[in-house]
């Protein structure tokens, strides 16, 4: 995507130099050609940046509604969590003096299960954000494309 942004403009200069050039070589016929063959480029630099941007729209709308379906899992297993230090009754740094008690499995579990539980949610919440997003890259140059679709004479 990188790239395209990058030829996109340098495409439309050599175009319109050139188009210079060729206006200015000819007489008043070839002058009202070039202003024609540069309203005709105009026209398809902006029927393909439009459709570039609902293309990648619609792609990562794709994406987003592929998350809120199906989320990626928790990186932590259980047994992981488990074996955290602070767990294990470990410390960095020493001990305070009314430090929590070790927490049994039970409680460990439930706690880990919060935190799934919690990630998922925030991912579900991201990707729905994410497909807002989204469609505002397929709403608002849709019409634009449209609109200057029509002006292409075939």
């Amino acid at each position: 995507m990188s790239i395209l942004i990058g030829i996109v403009p340098l495409v439309l200069v050599v175009l319109v130099i050139a188009s210079v050039i060729g206006v200015k070589k000819g007489s008043e016929e070839s002058l009202e050609r070039g202003n024609e063959m540069i309203k005709t480029v105009y026209v398809y630099l902006i029927l393909f940046a439009t459709l570039m941007m609902t293309i990648g729209g619609t792609v990562a709308a794709f994406m987003a509604v592929a998350d809120i379906a199906a989320p990626p899992g928790y990186y932590q297993s259980f047994e992981q969590y488990k074996l955290q230090p602070q767990y294990k009754g470990e410390y960095a740094t020493p001990p305070a003096v009314n430090q929590t008690p070790t927490l049994s499995d039970a409680e460990l579990k439930a706690q880990y299960d919060r935190i799934v539980s919690d990630e998922k949610s925030l991912t579900r919440q991201r990707a729905l954000n994410s497909l807002i997003k989204s469609f505002g890259w397929i709403v608002i140059p849709l019409p634009v494309f449209l609109y200057f679709q029509r002006k292409v004479k075939l």
